[in-house]
Parts: C-alpha cells; sequence; structure tokens
C-alpha cells in the first residue's frame, strides 16, 4: 500500500518541524509538496532522511513557488508536463512503485477574473490548457497521479458560499468549467469528493487573515488528488482524508494535508 499525500506546505524550511511531526504521525510513503519556496540546494535533504523520506525530486526556485516530491521508496524518473510559460518552479514527476505521479502548483490567478484585463489570470487558464492537452494524448490505463494545490473549488460544498464565492477568483465559473475539462480529458477520479460526496462542506484552505479558522469556516477545497481510470480501482476506499488538525498547529501553513492510500 502506498499513502499518498499532498501539502501546500507555504515555506519547507519555516515549517520543516511541521513537515516532521506530520510524517512521524500520518506515515505518508509518497509526500508531494507546493510552495517549497526554495532552490533545490537549499532544500533540506537531511532532514527528509530523518523523516525516512530520503528519495526525492525537486524543481526549486528562489523565494517563490517550488515543488517537492519525498518518497519513502526509490523514484525512477517520469516526463514532467511543462505546462507553466514563466518557467516557474510549479510541475515535478516521478514514478514509485509504477504509479507515475504529477505534482503541481497551479497559478492562482490574481484578483481580477478576466484574461484581457489580468495577465496572472490568463495565465493560470493557459496553464491549465496546457495540461488538457497534455492529459487529452494519455492513456487512460497508465496508472497516473495529478496531485497539488489547483487553485480552485470546483463544487458548491467545496467553498464556504457558493453565491459570493462565484465572483471571485478560484470558484468562478469559467474556472470551474476550466478544471471539469481538465478531469474529463483524463477520465481522472476527484478521490477526495468520491469518497465523501455533496453535500458534505470540505475544504483544505484558511484564509491566515482569520484570527480562530474554525469558528470562522471560511475555507476552500484547493489541494486535490486525482487518480486515472487505470488507477482508480487500486483507491482504498474511505482512505481519502484532509488533516484539517494540522491547520491549527503553531506557525502553520494555510493549507491542510490531504492524504488517500493506495493498493498498489
Amino acid at each position: 500500500m502506498l499513502r499518498v499525500v499532498t501539502w501546500n506546505i507555504n515555506s519547507v524550511r519555516l515549517r520543516i518541524d511541521q513537515v516532521a511531526r506530520f510524517v512521524a504521525e500520518a506515515r505518508p510513503d509518497v509526500l508531494m509538496l507546493q510552495e517549497i519556496k526554495c532552490t533545490e540546494d537549499q532544500f533540506p535533504r537531511a532532514a527528509f532522511d530523518e523523516m525516512g523520506l530520503p528519495y526525492l525530486r525537486l524543481a526549486g526556485q528562489k523565494g517563490w513557488h517550488g515543488v517537492a516530491i519525498a518518497s519513502r521508496l526509490p523514484i525512477e524518473d517520469a516526463p514532467r508536463i511543462e505546462a507553466c510559460r514563466e518557467g516557474h518552479g510549479r510541475c515535478v514527476a516521478g514514478r514509485i512503485a509504477g504509479v507515475e505521479f504529477q505534482n503541481f502548483y497551479i497559478p492562482a490567478g490574481g484578483d481580477v477574473a478576466d484574461r484581457a484585463l489580468n495577465p496572472k489570470f490568463d495565465h493560470k487558464l493557459d496553464f491549465y490548457e496546457r495540461l488538457t492537452a497534455d492529459v487529452a494524448r494519455r492513456d487512460r490505463q497508465a496508472p497516473l497521479v495529478m496531485a497539488g494545490d489547483f487553485n480552485i473549488a470546483p463544487g458548491e460544498n467545496d467553498v464556504w458560499n457558493h453565491r459570493y464565492m462565484s465572483r471571485i477568483v478560484s470558484h468562478t465559473p469559467v474556472e470551474v468549467e476550466t478544471l471539469r475539462r481538465l478531469q474529463d480529458a483524463g477520465g481522472f477520479a476527484d478521490v477526495v469528493r468520491d469518497q465523501t460526496p455533496e453535500p458534505t462542506r470540505l475544504a483544505s484552505w484558511w484564509s491566515y487573515r482569520a484570527v480562530d479558522f474554525r469558528k470562522t469556516a471560511r475555507g476552500l477545497r484547493l489541494d486535490h488528488v486525482w487518480t486515472s481510470p487505470g488507477l482508480t480501482p487500486a483507491v482504498v476506499p474511505g482512505s481519502a482524508v484532509i488533516h484539517e488538525p494540522v491547520r491549527a498547529w503553531d506557525r502553520p501553513s494555510d493549507h491542510a494535508p490531504v492524504a488517500v492510500d493506495l493498493d498498489v
């Protein structure tokens, strides 16, 4: 069995103690991190060795973005999807135990949901379009995990207020439709939502602006683990978990880890 986790850590060096605590408690076999916010030579490799996750694939960037895959098992090469036209550290890939992993930190898109007026929003949609084109050419039966911070909350119960958030970047109709096109192109299962169907409200991100994020309860489900049709039968029923208590730890990331088990 592989326990797979995605987590926007919002600076891996700043939160290395939280990572170590989580790894000790949750025992992931594959940990996909976003916003590591460091170059590859700055990544705290020794700490991951101590955690029992010595195998790494990194795409770093100074002070911004950056993604990583850390594994208990050896990582083989897999082609990275070059979806970022700006050359940011937003994509990293690897093959573990016969499963391909594609880990993404997809652009947030700024504040204005208009491609013509907002280059950041155009970049976000362009990133999705490139991903969709790549996925459409793939063999759906090949075991593939697409995961990371997708920066879109797709469903009405993936946001705290659907009517309000439909006007806010991350849940606008054009973004939701863009995400659906990517999902449909690969026939991906949205594992977390499939295991906790609507209308149950789910979230994996809560703003730092809230003094008590649980009391305010204005979360969004931005972090996703998707499986290809060839891998979805290996998903362990009931294993999908958003580790919301981690968001309440000292000096937390604004995202919580999301975990899924695979019987491979």
